[in-house]
């Protein structure tokens, strides 16, 4: 049916290990790595952009640096970029990035660290080491000494990802299927609950009741939960706030969406003005309409770029409205190599955004996310018009590119 806005694709990591060993937390043979590494390959040629990963989550967590570098050569041959969620944004934050630049350095391919941020802190607390500083202290030093190291983020001080990360780890063993099984299981159970509570326990603030919002659920009974609180959920069901959690997670088949509010303003403004940052959403295609009510997502699907433009720009003047334009455009096409698009010159392509900087604003909120930002008043991609006069015009002008 087409689409309105432009695609560029990377090859998952996680999706190339799935395919070839399933969900098995194991080495992989050599043989299977040899698959790997030409599915990667293959990719390359069917016009991905680099290798992805998730490396907080399973199957990519099973990967050991030394197996994703070997992963990452075939796009490095190919051209390619290594896109990272790295394999732990609080404590472990420094490290997970020197493991990102590892393993574009040893693979020899650019490095861009996703959704980047300091996780796991109390958005009103003081800051707790390492901080988000750290890691960009790190990044700098590595600029210098002429690696392409880079990251994007998105304007909002709290992340969305599945409820079931909070299942320990070794219950994922096998996939969501196995994962759901043993949720299931009493005995097994039982257990998950306690080192949730545990976790609940040990007062971490993006892992509490308090700050985990229920953002999607497959499950009908469960759906007048949405945006309500885990703590708030628990009165709810009328029984604690682990056993509601697995609960959630155990009868919504494992695809459970919430939101952690588990970062902190201040690194967001700090991030926006770092000179190698980019805009990104962190999100996917939505509409104000039809199916897509049924869910709860992150306010960052609709927001993200009119609350920089608005909010930080405008409101609060936490960077200039030039340089949030280049974060949004240039810088992040150059990331990717679109060598034709990204600024306003002759001969480039006519991807253009009219939009009123006295007015353009995010509407969308945690509480009612569904809401269309205000103050955009014309798109053009391809050169086709998408949004006349804040309307959608129903064109799909997009391609793969």
């Amino acid at each position: 049916r087409g689409a309105s806005v432009n695609v560029v694709s990377t090859v998952g990591a996680g999706l190339i290990r799935a395919s070839v060993m399933g969900y098995d937390d194991r080495p992989p043979t050599d043989e299977e790595m040899e698959r790997m590494r030409a599915l990667v390959a293959e990719a390359m040629e069917e016009g991905a952009i680099g290798l992805s990963s998730g490396m907080v989550y399973p199957p990519n967590s099973y990967f050991t640096t030394e197996e994703m570098i070997a992963l990452a050569e075939p796009a490095a041959e190919a051209g390619g970029i290594y896109l990272t969620h790295i394999r732990n944004e609080g404590d472990g934050l420094v490290e997970s990035v020197e493991e990102a630049i590892t393993i574009g350095r040893e693979a020899g391919l650019p490095v861009e660290i996703l959704h980047f941020k300091r996780y796991a802190v109390r958005p009103e607390g003081p800051r707790v080491e390492p901080t988000i500083r750290d890691a960009v202290a790190l990044i700098d030093s590595v600029r210098a000494a002429g690696r392409e190291v880079a990251a994007d983020l998105y304007p909002y001080a709290a992340a969305q990802t599945g409820l079931d990360t909070r299942i320990p780890e070794w219950a994922h063993d096998g996939g969501r299927e196995r994962m759901v099984e043993r949720l299931r299981d009493p005995g097994t159970r039982a257990r998950i609950v306690g080192e949730i509570r545990e976790s609940f326990a040990g007062g971490r603030a993006a892992y509490t009741p308090e700050t985990i919002m229920l953002g999607g659920t497959p499950h009908e009974p469960h759906r007048q939960f949405l945006g309500m609180r885990i703590s708030e959920i628990s009165e709810e069901m009328g029984m604690g706030p682990a056993e509601t959690l697995v609960e959630l997670v155990e009868k919504g088949e494992g695809r459970v969406r919430a939101i952690y509010f588990g970062m902190r303003e201040e690194d967001v403004r700090y991030l926006l003005r770092v000179p190698w940052t980019t805009i990104g959403s962190d999100g996917t295609a939505v509409a104000p309409e039809g199916v897509f009510l049924e869910s709860h997502p992150h306010p960052r699907w609709y927001g993200s770029f009119p609350r920089v433009l608005g909010r930080y720009v405008r409101e609060e003047g936490v960077l200039e409205l030039p340089e949030a334009i280049r974060k949004m455009t240039s810088l992040a096409a150059s990331r990717v190599d679109l060598e034709d698009r990204g600024t306003v010159a002759p001969g480039m392509k006519a991807d253009l955004v009219a939009f009123d900087p006295a007015t353009i604003i995010d509407r969308a909120t945690f509480t009612d996310p569904h809401r269309l930002s205000g103050g955009v008043m014309w798109l053009v991609v391809n050169g086709e018009v998408v949004i006349a006069e804040g309307e959608h015009t129903g064109a799909t002008p997009g391609r793969a590119l």
